[in-house]
């Protein structure tokens, strides 16, 4: 059973540096088209799959950059959704945005087909680095997009940023937090930057022209954005995120809970009836994939038991609360402590897990080297 939904939009003005998401340059583009075959796609997998369908909670517009789209595009592709989806129970309907492409007449469209929540690429208050990292927008692009969007009628708004970038400094971190929390917003999202292939940072990392800060100093940068989070008041419930009670994002936590989820459009990336597949990522290919009236599945993968049972620990221990063990049994059918019991022992030994009787998450320092605690739960 499908708890979320994610549309991909791979449309960009603007290609960041760091980005190695399914994205191409608006100019040019099949966008109308695109739009359609999404709706075709959509309505083909809703209906060999109905009942999957009955339960969606969330739907989640990212890319590339939904708001690439002009208004009356982004009204035909909400109408689209809305005529295919099921949304009797949907209670978060998000769309990534870009802040100097959310003029008025977007963010009406989007509230008025059903979007109540607002992710905005923000990465830094810093003009330099801002730049150096691909963003074309402007702080005041920034204040002005949140001002808008709060007139249109949104409340539920939050903001990514980026730690961790070449050249950045502690002064400027500090600054882009306070600035960020100045916002008094509702979430906030930070990640540690990520050199991936294919990128422009990764070509000037391969040649030696990208100076990142040092380990130690990404970690006093994620330390700060622990502390300065909880000062404003704001609860961190997952490694790289963080809210007011009552807004969280709903939508990332079936990724992390290890439920499913459809993805739609090209490039994008499901789970639906314990399967996990991927849709072919050029546009043409996709576009005429759907108009032949077959799905655009390029790969699709039968998740096995043992695979089911590691995701359920590496996504499930992302969250601040950790992996219950009561949803854990639930799933799996057996005890955690059967399959995980020493090396839980060890890892609580070590001052990276904490143990109680509802089930096991990371410490504050277990945090700082996630992906190291993840690794000992893979086989």
């Amino acid at each position: 059973m499908a708890r979320g939904v994610y549309i991909h939009i791979p449309f960009c003005h603007q290609i960041c540096h760091y980005c190695d998401f399914n994205k191409v340059f608006f100019k040019n583009q099949p966008v109308d088209a695109y739009i359609e075959a999404l709706g075709q796609e959509i309505a083909m997998t809703v209906a060999q799959n109905s009942e999957a369908f009955q339960q969606i909670e969330t739907i989640f517009l990212g890319g590339g950059t939904p708001t690439a789209l002009s208004a009356a595009q982004i009204s035909r592709l909400l109408e689209i959704i809305r005529n295919f989806i099921p949304m009797q129970n949907v209670k978060e309907f998000t769309s990534e945005a870009n802040p100097d492409e959310l003029t008025e007449e977007k963010l009406q469209a989007l509230f008025d087909g059903g979007v109540n929540r607002l992710s905005m690429g923000v990465q830094s208050f810093d003009a330099g680095l801002l730049e150096k990292i691909g963003r074309t927008h402007s702080n005041e692009h920034v204040y002005k997009a949140i001002e808008t969007a709060k007139q249109v009628g949104f409340t539920n708004i939050s903001i990514d940023l980026m730690y961790g970038l070449p050249g950045q400094t502690m002064e400027q971190w500090a600054q882009t937090l306070q600035t960020a929390l100045a916002l008094k917003l509702p979430h906030y999202s930070a990640y540690s930057l990520i050199v991936e292939p294919k990128t422009v940072f990764y070509i000037q990392y391969a040649k030696g022209k990208l100076h990142l800060p040092t380990q130690d100093l990404e970690a006093d940068m994620y330390d700060m954005l622990m502390r300065e989070m909880e000062a404003a008041g704001l609860v961190q419930y997952e490694i790289s995120n963080f809210a007011e009670e009552g807004n969280e994002s709903v939508h990332n936590k079936i990724y992390w809970d290890n439920d499913e989820y459809a993805g739609f459009g090209a490039g994008a990336h499901g789970y639906l009836a314990g399967v996990r597949y991927s849709n072919h990522g050029p546009i043409k290919k996709y576009i005429e994939t759907v108009e032949s009236g077959v799905r655009p599945l390029v790969h699709e993968h039968a998740v096995t038991f043992e695979e089911k049972v590691e995701e359920q620990m590496f996504l499930g221990l992302r969250k601040v609360d950790g992996v219950t063990f009561e949803s854990y049994e639930k799933k799996m059918q057996e005890p955690m402590q059967k399959r995980y019991g020493e090396i839980i022992e060890q890892l609580v030994k070590e001052g990276l897990l904490q143990l109680d009787e509802r089930g096991i998450r990371l410490t504050r320092q277990g945090r700082f080297v996630g992906n190291e605690v993840f690794q000992q739960f893979l086989t």
